[in-house]
């Protein structure tokens, strides 16, 4: 099947935009407009002109700035108001204004909703449809429908859900979209349905799911396998409620598992990435356990596992992750045995195979490092530092800690004071000199950031280039109340790349001053700078 024969519909920027919190302006549009089209999608929604200043704003700027070279951009929009013409309908008009060569318009097929959302008879509701498709063909755009609550209504009255699939065709509607409104239907009825829909009208089918079932993949294959020939969906599988179904993992299966070729030649590789650029767009960290993209999707942790993929990295995945533009992960954790210590430190050039002894005390020392509060397989920076202490004898130095201290201030009121809310002093010494810095900070790890910064970065000034973008704590024994030992995770970037060290101490401050270290120290030897000695 050619990509001319199968749509694939991206609804990101509409129905995935109604996602609670989620608020696009029209650069995050046009941005997430251009990586859509780069991973090939045939046609890109852009939003309901007329129905709101923003989404009227973008289509006036895409119709001067933004060049696809793979999709074409559609405007959603209704059929006219019940009573009226097609041709003086102002939210038709702004669908004709768009410049969007492709409309899709949103019709009712469930009767209830007829009666009683548009609050009118149902003869009208055809004719709203066959109105409103034959006007925008005579203007000069291809209209698709989308048929809201189509499978609710289908099974409240089949007769009538056809007559408004046969109406949208008749009057030139190159699809009719089946939408799972209320996504509350399981594969097996989406299969009967569209099969039965198609057989009955002849006329070209679409699927629209949502995941309120977690089905909304799942339904998407099952209408294809049916005789559905358009798919829409949407990236990262945002949407309202639970989401609509996912769409690169939809078009995934559709390549990779039934062998439908409906994007660009090689376009999936660079599916990973578009999906991680489009949710640093929205806000919205991408889920590490989302199929095929996410972070997680070829991570292994068990040492069953590890000890296969030494043999075959085919014996634990579905597929290869370069196919989709992602990495397979091993994970160092209490759980790993030696063969993924062993493939670990050859994803990080070391071959280990050649000295069992040391690979067993390497594995010993995770495992050992585990069972008080460490966690590796969050934070491969400070594994990749154990892993050099143990096998070139030290962990790189840049700086020797003497000693440290913080002191957080409050007022009478409790609160904290106006400006720095903590002091930290850091005494180190680095290329032979004694240094201490007193930093400020909005607390006492911002603080001692800040003091840390201060007393290298003369020394080393590739640190001014760290930042940390996350901080997450957790309480490891949570029975203890304050007394508890606290696990500490820093996410820092040099704007190219991404670490996460851990640190494990009697408090907070501690477990983030251990983790704090490791970031600089692992930062600075992946720029390969050299030590000025301690």
């Amino acid at each position: 099947m050619s990509m001319t024969d199968f749509h694939v519909y991206d609804t990101t920027m509409r129905d995935g935009a109604q996602q609670e919190g989620l608020n696009l302006s029209v650069q995050d549009k046009m941005h997430i407009a251009r990586h859509l089209d780069d991973l090939g999608v045939g046609y890109i929604e852009g939003g309901w002109p007329g129905s709101n200043p923003k989404d009227t704003e973008f289509f006036a700027l895409a119709a001067k700035e933004l060049e696809l070279r793979h999709a074409t951009l559609a405007a959603f929009g209704a059929t006219r108001r019940a009573g009226g013409n097609a041709a003086d309908d102002t939210l038709v008009a702004a669908l004709r204004e768009s410049g969007a060569s492709v409309v899709t318009l949103v019709a009712k097929s469930h009767d209830r909703h007829v009666e009683l959302a548009l609050r009118t008879t149902l003869e009208e509701n055809l004719a709203m449809v066959r109105d409103t498709v034959t006007h925008l063909i005579a203007e000069g755009q291809r209209v698709f429908v989308d048929l809201e609550h189509f499978f609710d209504g289908y099974l409240r009255n089949r007769d009538y859900a056809l007559e408004v699939v046969r109406t949208a065709a008749d009057a030139g509607a190159e699809v009719a979209v089946l939408c799972d409104t209320n996504g509350g239907m399981l594969p097996h009825q989406v299969t009967d349905v569209v099969g039965d829909v198609l057989a009955s009208t002849g006329a070209r089918l679409g699927i629209h799911a949502h995941n309120d079932t977690g089905c909304a993949v799942a339904n998407s294959m099952a209408a294809v396998l049916a005789g559905a020939t358009h798919l829409q969906g949407c990236l990262n599988g945002y949407g309202e409620r639970t989401g609509n179904a996912d769409l690169v993992t939809s078009v995934a299966n559709l390549e990779l598992k039934l062998g439908m070729p409906v994007l660009p030649e090689g376009a999936l590789a660079d599916a990973t990435r578009i999906a991680h650029a489009v949710a640093e767009i929205t806000n919205y960290p991408p889920s590490a356990r989302q199929p095929y993209t996410g972070v997680s999707s070829f991570a292994h942790k068990a040492g069953l596992h590890a000890s296969a993929i030494r043999v075959d990295p085919n014996l634990y995945q579905h597929i290869d992750p370069a196919l989709v533009g992602n990495d397979m992960r091993l994970l160092v954790s209490e759980m790993a045995g030696r063969a993924t210590i062993e493939l670990k430190g050859r994803e990080l050039g070391y071959d280990l195979t050649e000295d069992p002894t040391r690979l067993a005390r390497l594995t010993d020392r995770v495992k050992e490092l585990e069972q008080s509060g460490y966690t590796f397989e969050a934070a491969d920076a400070s594994f990749e530092l154990l892993l050099l202490e143990e096998v070139e004898g030290s962990r790189p130095a840049y700086f020797e800690v003497e000693s440290w201290r913080v002191i957080a201030e409050s007022t009478s009121s409790g609160s904290a004071r106006s400006g720095a809310a903590a002091e930290a002093t850091v005494k180190i010494v680095a290329g032979g000199q004694r240094l201490a810095v007193i930093g400020e900070g909005n607390g006492p790890v911002n603080a001692l950031d800040h003091a840390l910064r201060q007393a290298i970065e003369q020394l080393y000034p590739d640190v001014t280039r760290f930042h940390l973008t996350d901080f997450r704590v957790r309480i490891l024994d949570q029975g203890h109340g304050t007394d508890a030992v606290t696990r500490v995770l820093i996410e820092t970037t040099d704007g190219k790349d991404t670490w996460v060290t851990v640190g494990v101490g009697a408090n907070m401050i501690e477990a983030s001053w251990i983790a704090l270290t490791d970031a600089f120290t692992y930062g600075l030897r992946t720029h390969g700078v050299e030590r000025a000695g301690v």
